[in-house]
């Protein structure tokens, strides 16, 4: 299964969940791997920081396909592999086009940012186009990086932004707070549910992660 973390906006946080997902699957016994498609190669130091300061945990396999045609060699991946996360670029790239051919699932996190919201009509363009070619696409978003505050509203206020495209995108139900555990873990080369840290937040965040995978395989099934 190809799963793409793809959006038109750089800084919604598809890095650290690609790796995050990458990273809770191989520790369930899946054979997966990781694509790096971002010339910002966040996906790729994320793995190389693991490889050399964690080798007693299971090994997440990485590649890089950086500023080429993706669609190729993701076919020939998904045969090898149970899993295949792709971290796209935030952008219009070659890397992002391509991927939307031939992926299962494209993940779309969204900042509760009017940034990020303005970038929903052209992502939903381009699912479009893509599902003409790739007819069984899933198109999931979920709100990324949502303040911790509960009196905020600006959360609620994305969700219903989504919602409102809901004849192409399925809104998740989870939604992932701005919480350091996810930056210090990326730091590290290690998963949000992998931090020895045992704060309420950090137990909180592992929670939302291991709902988010939870309900990207439902989708998927």
């Amino acid at each position: 299964m190809i799963i793409l973390l793809g959006g038109q906006k750089g800084g919604a946080g598809k890095s650290t969940i690609a790796c995050n997902l990458a990273g809770m699957l191989t520790n369930a016994g899946k054979d997966v791997i990781l694509v790096d498609s971002d010339s910002q190669r966040s996906a790729s130091r994320w793995s190389g920081e693991r490889k050399t300061e964690h080798s007693d945990l299971p090994k997440v396999n990485s590649t890089q396909q950086i500023d080429m045609d993706v669609d190729d060699a993701l076919v020939d991946f998904d045969r090898r592999f149970d899993y295949v996360i792709v971290d796209a670029a935030g952008r219009d790239s070659r890397e992002l086009a391509t991927a939307l051919l031939v992926c299962h699932i494209v993940l779309m996190p969204f900042r509760p940012s009017s940034f990020d919201i303005l970038t929903l009509p052209h992502m939903v363009t381009l699912i479009k186009a893509s599902r003409r070619v790739n007819t069984k696409l899933k198109a999931l978003a979920f709100v990324n990086s949502a303040p911790t505050n509960t009196q905020n509203i600006d959360t609620l206020s994305a969700r219903e932004a989504i919602g409102e495209f809901s004849e192409f995108i399925t809104l998740l139900n989870t939604t992932i707070y701005d919480r350091r555990i996810y930056r210090d873990s990326m730091a590290e080369g290690l998963t949000a549910t992998e931090m020895p840290d045992k704060s309420s937040s950090a137990v909180a965040a592992k929670i939302e992660m291991e709902k988010l995978l939870a309900e990207i395989l439902n989708e998927a099934s």
